[in-house]
């Protein structure tokens, strides 16, 4: 498989047509333009609010695509989109609309994020583990079998993901206030970041704004106090840690693999403390075997859509 970092290395020169990455993920959409020619706009990356389906809608997502194909400019011959709960045929045939009629003429291909992350890595087989606002683990072995273990969404699982930190940390809340303790330095540190006065008012604010990725935005306030050592973060953090590892070794199970497993999404990939605790519960022998994802997902998706053309 081409690297896509090769190619910059090599000052971009590609013999390929424009082709587009797409990263949707729950918080926010990642593109990059590639056609080998950068005075005409290849390489061009941008970020914008997400254009997932589940979270903002077909309006939303319609209106975010729109701003990226306005970005990225014309003569794009190929698109892959990458997709957090981009998981029925039914929610891929809507974005695969959505894309078409955003880059007429196009070959569009809508897949999962997670298949976008194991292109991203080089690889053709392997497992990959994703913890941003949700959580999910995904594999394909060299037989071409898949398997998939989470990304269910915040009401039916992603534990270990984002979201559920924060959720854990708001029980914790409420476990200190009807215990008629004092709140702890997580708790504290929560309802500052919340403006809240109380763990009461703590869990109405939770009910009364429940989108996902509004209180995803906090999980490193809780995995940074668990690397200072506060009692009550490291149990979330161990955790968040359990469920992810467990994830990891359904999948690997399922599809008779030992090796490689790539962790990604930002839980993973900007805290150390987490990654190192996974890696650790999934393979006792040799944790440093499973690697971090050292490039953003995205120029999988390019990788991806240039084998739309090659195809």
């Amino acid at each position: 498989m081409e690297d896509i970092q090769q190619l910059r290395e090599n000052g971009g020169e590609s013999s390929g047509p424009a082709v587009l990455g797409l990263h949707i993920g729950g918080s926010k959409a990642h593109a990059v333009r590639w056609d080998g020619t950068p005075a005409e706009g290849g390489g061009v990356e941008i970020t914008e609010a997400s254009a997932n389906l589940s979270s903002v809608g077909h309006q939303g997502a319609d209106a975010v695509l729109r701003r990226i194909a306005a970005s990225v400019g014309s003569g794009i011959e190929a698109v892959c989109a990458g997709a957090a709960g981009a998981d029925t045929p039914a929610s891929r045939a809507v974005l695969s609309a959505l894309l078409t009629e955003h880059f007429p003429g196009a070959r569009v291909e809508v897949v999962h994020d997670t298949r976008i992350v194991l292109a991203a890595a080089g690889l053709d087989a392997g497992v990959v583990l994703v913890a941003g606002t949700g959580s999910v683990a995904w594999g394909r072995n060299a037989d071409g079998v898949e398997a998939r273990s989470g990304g269910y969404g915040y009401l039916l699982g992603d534990e270990g993901g984002g979201y559920s930190v924060v959720r854990d940390a708001v029980r914790e809340a409420l476990r200190e206030y009807y215990a008629g303790l004092e709140p702890g330095t997580l708790v504290r540190s929560l309802m500052a970041a919340t403006a809240n006065v109380d763990a009461l008012q703590l869990m109405d604010s939770f009910y009364a704004k429940p989108e996902p990725d509004h209180w995803a935005t906090l999980a490193p306030l809780v995995l940074e106090l668990a690397a200072e050592g506060d009692p009550a973060a490291v149990r979330i953090q161990a955790e968040a840690a359990h469920h992810l590892a467990s994830l990891a070794r359904q999948v690997l199970g399922e599809l008779g693999l030992e090796l490689p497993l790539v962790m990604a999404g930002s839980l993973l990939v900007n805290h150390s403390q987490l990654a190192g605790s996974v890696a650790r519960k999934v393979s006792l022998e040799d944790p440093s075997s499973i690697r971090i994802l050292s490039q953003t997902p995205v120029h999988g998706a390019v990788e991806l859509a240039r084998q739309l053309i090659k195809d």
